[in-house]
């Protein structure tokens, strides 16, 4: 059997029905064995970049392991940006890359290239992957393929990668002599760690003694498989949540205890409801200084906190922590459902809940616009929630755009948003929606993108067009890199270099027009009631908002401020009520 033709039996195997990626002439014979093949395909993108980023979308929407592929050199290092987006995100994506023939491959390191197209991707890649190797022994194929989807996948999810020459993807071998991963002496049965009942007593009586509890819900709530565990919890506790970025669509914002999005560009509300807590629940997040501040002991500071991650290198490292766990959430947070059940815990927080309910009065997310000329871009995000459909999947880019609808979508139980957060890629969003559309066929896909993140991967409205893909590609077009712009107003007295000066956008309509997908500009209330339609058609479409030149995410923490305490500043004495606890003293 052709070995490239066994790597495609072994991935339909494990589940994988979608690979993504671009053709060229060191991975031809991997591409040629998967066309070959019945119930799988292979997705061409129009950079390797987007298949990256297509794979990763694939990965968090389908619960399974995406799997993209790219030619040796230029294919390979084109994969690099997406590479570092699965692995900070912590996404369980493998990157099959072609490479020369083993002939041709430089003989020593004082040769930098031997073989056209020649590039050593695994010494490159190695710092943001799981685990990255060259094969050069076709009889290793199955050891290599199950080893690199066991550390996808095990303990904290992340990248890997196969480097795989031009003469081993053309070598015969005999699959039933192959010796795998799971037969080796390497391999130990994996065994999840297991939660110590004294941490969830402990957890219990903490619960017990609070007055104003939080639970912090991050990403690895997603990861973990462990959405419907929380809100089990939250039903059972009655404890008010609030999400990282990466944790937005772990909880249904319907829920009457579903605070909203807290951190450095979170709401207003949200943060004053971490920053008064007695007890915050920290589950699945790094915690980075996006949620904390730069000064972290100000963060929660009145607060006993508890932080429960599988990753130990997160743990207790950023705050001081009262209980540290390390264990998967979702075996944790089940074993903390049986005993609050079991003990029947009573809890009473009503009157916490009213006062995050009057911060959320005092301080929403957007405000109605009298004007109906204009687009506020929060009130927009708020007013397409009420038009998304239940089940829809809404893929985000990168700037001002992310965080107007990270603060003001509101998502029903069924929907998902996807946030690039670590790497934060411009370009994440139009290819990230290709590779949720191919998971979830059935689902509506809606692409909010800014002018500038539309243009780093603007060719994929190819891929659209040829696949009759039926996304809703949303472009927030403020004719500005606007969060940069506003960077350059704070701090570099408005000198906007690169971002409005030197800075244009094309006519995305023509644009569209010329890819042969339909187009929609809004600019005031008439456009805007003709978008549910359009959001839930099954024709793709490219709807491009007029904004504003200068445009503004707010509320936005500054420099050496708690997480309360967000610009624009408010007044004084009115930050003082809102606070249970005192004000901070630097």
């Amino acid at each position: 059997m052709k070995l490239s033709d066994y790597i495609v039996e072994f991935l339909k195997d494990n589940g994988v029905t979608t690979i993504f990626g671009y053709q060229g002439g060191a991975i031809t014979h991997f591409v040629d064995s998967i066309y070959k093949a019945d119930k799988i395909k292979f997705i061409s993108n129009y950079h390797e970049q987007a298949s990256a980023f297509a794979a990763e979308g694939y990965a968090r929407v389908s619960g399974k392991i995406g799997v993209c592929t790219a030619t040796s050199g230029p294919g390979a290092t084109n994969l690099i940006t997406g590479i570092g987006s699965a692995y900070f995100d912590s996404i369980p994506c493998l990157y099959i890359t072609g490479q020369v023939n083993t002939y041709e491959y430089k003989r020593s390191n004082g040769i930098r290239q031997e073989g056209f197209q020649e590039t050593d991707i695994v010494s490159i890649i190695k710092p943001i992957t799981k685990y990255a190797i060259m094969i050069t022994a076709p009889d290793k194929i199955k050891y290599y393929l199950e080893k690199a989807l066991y550390i996808a996948k095990d303990g904290r999810p992340g990248p890997v990668l196969l480097d795989i020459p031009m003469n081993v993807q053309r070598s015969e071998i005999n699959p039933g002599e192959l010796i795998g991963f799971y037969e080796s002496k390497e391999y130990k049965s994996e065994i999840k760690k297991q939660v110590n009942i004294e941490d969830v007593s402990k957890l219990i009586e903490l619960i017990k003694q609070s007055e104003r509890p939080v639970i912090l819900a991050g990403g690895g709530i997603r990861l973990a498989k462990a959405t419907e565990s929380l809100e089990k919890f939250i039903d059972i506790t009655g404890i008010p949540v609030v999400s990282t970025l990466m944790g937005i669509d772990s909880v249904n914002h319907e829920h009457k205890c579903y605070v909203g999005y807290m951190g450095a560009y979170g709401t207003r509300y949200s943060n004053l409801t971490v920053a008064n807590c007695d007890l915050l629940i920290v589950l699945g997040s790094r915690l980075t200084t996006r949620q904390t501040s730069s000064i972290t002991d100000s963060f929660a500071r009145e607060a006993k906190i508890v932080h429960v991650d599988i990753d130990r290198n997160e743990l207790n490292i950023k705050v001081k922590e009262d209980l540290t766990i390390e264990c998967d959430l979702n075996l944790f947070i089940d074993s903390l459902n049986q005993n609050l059940e079991s003990s029947l815990c009573k809890t009473d927080f009503t009157s916490w809940i009213d006062k995050i309910n009057s911060y959320k009065k005092m301080y929403p997310s957007f405000k109605k616009l009298k004007n109906k000329n204009q687009i506020d871009p929060n009130e927009f995000m708020n007013r397409i929630s009420k038009d998304l459909n239940p089940n829809s999947i809404i893929c985000l880019d990168i700037g001002q755009n992310q965080i107007w609808a990270s603060q003001s979508l509101k998502l029903s139980k069924n929907q998902r948003l996807l946030n690039a957060g670590g790497m934060g890629p411009m370009g994440f969003g139009l290819p990230s929606a290709i590779g949720a559309w191919h998971a979830k066929p059935d689902y509506k896909i809606v692409v909010i993108t800014g002018d500038g993140g539309i243009q780093m991967n603007i060719q994929e409205l190819q891929t659209i067009a040829r696949e009759k893909i039926p996304l809703k590609i949303i472009i927030m077009n403020n004719n500005a890199l606007g969060m940069i712009r506003h960077f350059q107003e704070m701090y570099f007295e408005s000198s906007y270099s690169g971002t409005i000066d030197g800075y244009t956008v094309p006519n995305f309509m023509k644009i569209s027009e010329a890819y042969g997908i339909k187009s929609l500009k809004i600019n005031d209330e008439t456009a805007m009631n003709q978008l549910k339609e359009k959001l839930n058609d099954d024709e793709s479409y490219v709807i491009e908002v007029q904004l504003n030149n200068i445009t503004y995410v707010t509320p936005k923490l500054g420099m050496g401020k708690p997480i309360e305490d967000q610009e624009p500043l408010i007044d004084r004495n009115e930050l003082k009520e809102n606070m249970i606890i005192d004000l901070y003293k630097s």
